[in-house]
Parts: C-alpha cells; structure tokens; sequence
C-alpha cells in the first residue's frame, strides 16, 4: 500500500517541546534526520529571555515516538533570521559533525562542530545549510537579502557586506575548512573564493533576458541616480539530496518597493562543479513564483508559478532542471513550501497560511487533490505579524530520508515547538 492510500487517517503529530526554548528545525530544502540511518534529530533552540540559542540533537524516536535531547552545546546570539531558520544547523554527511552559521549578517562565520570530542572550528563565511556531500561549501551573503529589505523592510545599502553594485566582487561563494585536523575555534583561517559573480550569470542569461537587465538598469539609474541600478544578488542555493546539483536564484526579489525596481527573479540550476548552468525558471517583471525546490529523483523542481492555462494565477508546478517541461500539478496555489515524498512519488507535502493560523497538507501528485489537510499552530495574536520574529513561524514540512516521516514548526504557545508525523 502506498502511503497517499494510507494518509487519510495518519496520528496526529507529535510534538517534541524543548523547555524554555524556542526551537525549530532548519529549512525545508535541508533534512533535519541524520544521514546515518539512526534516526536522529538536528534542530536549534533559542531562549527568549537572553536571545541566545543552542544546537539540539534529539535521538531516536522510542517505541511511543517521543525522542529525548541527546546533545547541545551553545550556538550564540540570535539574529533576526534565526526566528525563521534557526543557524542553518546541517548534519555532515558521516553525521559525526554539524555544521551551523556564528558571527553576525555583516560578519559571517560558519562553524563545525565535532560531536565525539565537543571542538568546533570556525572559519569567515556564510551558508543556507551545508551540502549533503560535506565541503566545499557555497552560498551567496544573506547580509545582501537582509540590507535589500528583506525580513524588515527597510532599504539599507551600508549594510550590505559588499556594495550591492559591485558585480564582480559578490555572488556565490565557496568556503573550504582546513585539511587537517578540526581545529578549535578562530584558530585557522579557512579558504574562500567567490566561484560567481553577478556579472558571471549577467553573462550566462540569454541575450534577450540580459539587454532587458541592463535596460532596467539605466531606468533606474536615470531615477534614482548615476551609479545606481537594480539590487542584483545570488542568494537560495538548494541541493539534490545526492549532491548532484543545486539551484540558486539570480535578482532583487526581496528589495523594498520603493525604490522602483521591477521585480526580478531567475532560478538556475548547477552541477556541482558549475560547469553546466541553465535558466530553469523565470519569474521577473509580470511573471510570478515562490518556494522551488527538488524533488527527489534530481532532475526536477517543484513550486508554485503560473497556471499554464491562466498566467494570471498560480498553482503548484513542476519543471525539469534545464527549464524545459513546465506543467501544473495542482490548483493548490497557497505559496507555501512544497516538496514531494522520497519513499511515493504521488505524495506531496506543503503548507499554508489562514487568517486564525496554519496548515499542512498532503496532495496527490498524480490528481492535484487534497489527501489530508492538518490546521496547526502557525502564530501569536489576532492576525500574523510581518517580517521575522518570534511571534510566528513557518511550518516548512520536512521528509526524512526515507519518506516516512514528516517534521514541521509549530508555535502553540510563546515558543516555538517541533512537531512529527509518522506516515
């Protein structure tokens, strides 16, 4: 029986609550459950009174479901973004180590931390949760999101760890530990290249698509002045959970309103060397899409866009990596954070947003109809706050390895609580 014909009905998840702390697991493009098999759990907890948080390891669910705190150890302070994915705390590919982000948007570390001896070494860069293969790791700046705008909306330009109009001096990095044995904390420099730029996809895009940038630059530029021209980043790269490829996006989505910019967002895809890029999805200008990702065979993407027959409205898609094959999958159009089932291709799971708080739900793939719709907690107050806080959370379900289980956020009282299917 395969588990869309078993779902109906599954328990009720099950919430694993850390006293005192406001815990959630990292993203929904980034498995929280150890890459070993064993069952473990890799979430962040944050204490509201300090604003300082922790790494949590749950071990394995017991014959009843319930898991006990294995390990924790300090992470730090706690940011702005930590309230929607925690330090972007990864399992290594051994699960012996766990990588997750230190320093601050303008300063950026990346730390790792050896379970068996309790050291953690930290080198200067930033990451969106680290590959399932190990290093090296790549990730555009979230300062670069955060000085655009995004989480408060406020434009703030000096912020930005790099001029956001240098092209050629921010864009994907990579960030390599030191080969020898894990070191302790600041004690080595690690190694860091930007592998590319802005102006580096500026030349990738079509030529059509390229001219149509830079005549929005000299709009702008005419508008807001000689210099200035659209808020160009890379930021969102997100892995096959074989490590085969990436996706990343390319634009200014995230940039406040007024600065006139129209809205630009462009999806590539990678192998992991970069040697082969392609343009999977283009939602700039008029066109408009949310929330892509993998889906587990590693040549498609799964998210909400245009409705092929309506592209006025949106509903969830798919679309192979090169960008050919775009077909709808469902009418479902909330814009939440889908992804589909390793262990049954017809499972797909993602939530949304109601005016009184949440949900998850269970679609079939291969009919676009609602299985199973679960309201959870989703916020505090009459209606949900904006920007990130920790008066709300996204649920962004999570499978396991091997499709079983799903693990959501969840925010029932003033912290935030994990909460787990099982399938």
């Amino acid at each position: 029986m395969s588990v869309t014909s078993a779902i109906a009905a599954p328990p009720a998840p099950l919430p694993h609550p850390v006293p005192d702390r406001w815990s959630l697991h990292s993203y929904y493009t980034l498995c929280p459950y150890a890459p070993d098999g064993s069952d473990r759990l890799l979430v962040s907890g944050a204490d509201l009174a300090t604003r300082t948080g922790e790494i949590i390891v749950f071990g394995p669910a017991g014959a009843d479901g319930r898991r006990a705190i294995e390990t924790r150890f300090p992470a730090g302070p706690v940011s702005d973004a930590y309230w929607h994915t925690g330090y972007w705390q990864t399992w290594s590919p051994d699960a012996r180590a766990i990588y997750f982000q230190g320093g601050s948007l303008a300063s950026p570390r990346i730390r790792r931390h050896d379970l068996a001896t309790g050291v953690t070494a930290e080198i200067a860069g930033d990451m969106e949760g680290a590959p399932p293969d190990g290093e090296p790791i790549l990730s555009g700046l979230l300062g670069m999101l955060y000085a655009a705008g995004y989480g408060d909306g406020r434009y703030k330009p000096d912020a930005a760890p790099v001029p956001f109009q240098a092209r050629d001096r921010h864009g994907l990095f990579e960030y390599r530990f030191p080969d020898s044995e894990l070191q302790t904390l600041n004690s080595r420099p690690g190694e860091a290249r930007l592998r590319l730029s802005i102006n580096d996809v500026l030349q990738k895009l079509p030529a059509a698509t390229r001219d149509r940038i830079r005549a929005t630059d000299r709009e702008l530029a005419a508008t807001l002045g000689a210099g200035d021209a659209a808020t160009l980043m890379l930021y969102c790269v997100r892995w096959t959970r074989d490590a085969r490829r990436f996706l990343f996006f390319f634009g200014n989505h995230c940039v406040v309103k007024e600065r006139g910019e129209p809205k630009l967002t462009y999806i590539l895809t990678a192998d992991r060397s970069l040697d082969e890029i392609h343009v999977a999805l283009d939602f700039s200008y008029e066109r408009r899409g949310v929330h892509w990702s993998w889906q587990p065979d590693g040549d498609h993407l799964i998210g909400y866009g245009p409705d092929p027959q309506n592209p006025g409205r949106q509903c969830l898609a798919e679309v192979r990596y090169d960008g050919t094959g775009y077909r709808k999958l469902s009418n479902h159009a909330s814009g939440g954070h889908p992804s589909v089932s390793p262990l049954d291709p017809d499972l797909i799971v993602t939530d949304e947003g109601t005016a009184t708080g949440g949900a998850v739900l269970f679609l079939s793939k291969r009919t676009g109809r609602t299985i199973r719709r679960v309201d959870l907690p989703k916020f505090i107050g009459d209606r949900e706050p904006p920007g990130r806080n920790p008066l709300r959370i996204c649920h962004h379900p999570v499978f396991n390895h091997r499709g079983d289980k799903v693990l959501v956020n969840t925010l029932p009282g003033k912290n935030a609580v994990l909460a787990e299917f099982c399938l």
